[in-house]
């Protein structure tokens, strides 16, 4: 293998030991392994299910064979199929003629030989290998990911659960928040994305050619063969498409690529705000001894893991949506553009792996300076225009809203220009009271509760 400097790709070069665990599944050896599965797991069923007197089961012995052919596949095995692929040009056909030539030397098994890849197409095994490849990945990894994700989000929001923060509507002072509420807003909406993330039901189909088992029934006319074809699908792990052409039509993978890039949006959302809070000052990064923030200015310290994020979180949707608008399209019963498309699955979901590493790091990475939100919220006393006006309304009095609007649009107010605004209204006195009362930190309604009803 040529060194990792030399790769094309960053997610074999820079990244590559942080999408390790998507590695054994989307590469073209998972790839393989799992076309074999499938054809082996076909041949069996055939010989246990399908009733046909020309293939029977296989002694113990001989059906353990088989399937370590599949769950011992090896790197040796891997290249034996590139060399055979090599003069057949056909990846497929290639894993078949494998097969074949490993159990033609074993009498049990060599009798079933042109019984591998029995009526299939070529598409009858890809559509199941790569939907084996995608329940792999949001099983194993994303989710997993997700919900480490999760957990760090749901830990901040209820350490900052109280901590008052100064919300910024159009990028101005708006009526307070807490910090812990914004993250728990953040976390509603991921959980709600998780649920369609692992809701996708992810399909498959057997049923040869052009999807009609032409060839299943001219072989073998009284085998129910839909049936069995749904049976096949179901024991995979898989939900059955009964009606396809000669491909799956990816329907169901671009639900999930859809899926993937909401949640991903979400996720570039909350990178780019925490960015901004760390401008503000709301945030302090952990310094690691030996870092550099800047080739040119020494007192940089870069809020380089939320910009990295947010980077692969793009790529990976720019792939995402192309899946979502390719892979469902296919020329009259099926032409080859998904082929080469299917084959980039794996690189939408190791970007979107990179970019949730990054965004947990730099969570890691921040502590709050309280000192600062206070700060803002204490030079901020317009924000209570808003409680003050809902309270003349409540009250009956004139124009609340535009005698707000003229002491405050435009205008510095402090502490002092509100209290002698507030002591001219006429209001009961348990009313000018609370308001006297009131500061912009304590001005949250009720963002605290709220954080800490989300579980």
């Amino acid at each position: 293998m040529s060194h990792s400097l030399l790769a094309v790709s960053p997610l074999d070069g820079r990244y590559a030991a942080r999408i390790e665990g998507l590695r054994p599944i989307f590469s073209e050896f998972g790839l393989m392994q799992r076309r074999v599965l499938v054809e082996i797991r076909w041949l069996i069923a055939l010989s246990e299910e399908a009733g046909i007197a020309d293939v029977v089961p296989f002694p113990p012995a001989a059906r353990a064979a088989l399937q370590a052919l599949a769950d011992d596949f090896s790197i040796a095995d891997g290249e034996r199929i590139k060399a055979i692929e090599s003069e057949t040009n056909h990846d497929v056909k290639a894993v078949e003629y494998f097969i074949k030539e490993r159990i033609g030397s074993q009498p049990e098994l060599a009798a079933a030989k042109e019984f591998v890849h029995f009526a299939c197409t070529s598409e009858d095994i890809n559509n199941l290998a790569y939907a084996l490849m995608l329940r792999d990945a949001r099983e194993r990894v994303l989710l997993p990911a997700l919900d480490q994700l999760r957990h760090r989000l749901h830990d901040m929001a209820e350490a900052f659960a109280g901590q008052a923060m100064l919300s910024r509507t159009h990028g101005q002072t708006a009526s307070p928040t807490t910090l812990g509420k914004e993250i728990a807003n953040v976390i509603a909406r991921l959980d709600r994305q998780r649920a369609q993330i692992a809701g996708v039901e992810l399909l498959g189909k057997i049923n040869g050619a052009v999807g009609n088992y032409n060839a299943h029934v001219v072989a073998y006319p009284d085998v129910d063969w839909p049936d069995f074809a749904r049976r096949f699908v179901e024991s995979l792990g898989l939900a059955f498409n009964a009606y396809t052409t000669q491909i799956e039509p990816h329907d169901c993978i671009a639900e999930l690529g859809d899926a993937c890039r909401r949640s991903n949006t979400i996720l570039i959302d909350l990178c780019r705000d925490i960015w901004g809070y760390i401008s503000l000052g709301y945030f302090r990064q952990t310094l690691k001894a030996g870092e550099v923030g800047s080739s040119t200015m020494p007192h940089k310290v870069n809020p380089i893991d939320f910009e990295n994020a947010e980077g692969n979180f793009g790529i990976a949707n720019a792939l995402f949506e192309h899946f979502s608008a390719k892979l469902p399209i296919s020329r009259w019963q099926r032409d080859l553009t998904d082929s080469t498309v299917l084959r980039a699955l794996g690189t939408a979901f190791g970007h979107t792996q990179i970019a949730l590493d990054a965004l947990r790091k730099g969570l890691a990475k921040l502590q709050i300076d309280a000192r600062r939100l206070d700060a803002d919220l204490d030079a901020s006393w317009e924000v209570l225009a808003e409680a003050v006006q809902t309270v003349m309304r409540r009250q009956g009095l004139p124009n609340p809203y535009e005698q707000l609007k003229a002491l405050t649009r435009g205008q510095g107010i402090t502490r002092e220009s509100m209290r002698v605004f507030i002591e001219t209204l006429d209001l009961p006195e348990a009313d000018k009271r609370s308001l006297l009362e009131m500061t912009p930190g304590g001005y949250t309604g009720l963002a605290e509760q709220l954080t800490r009803n989300l579980r």
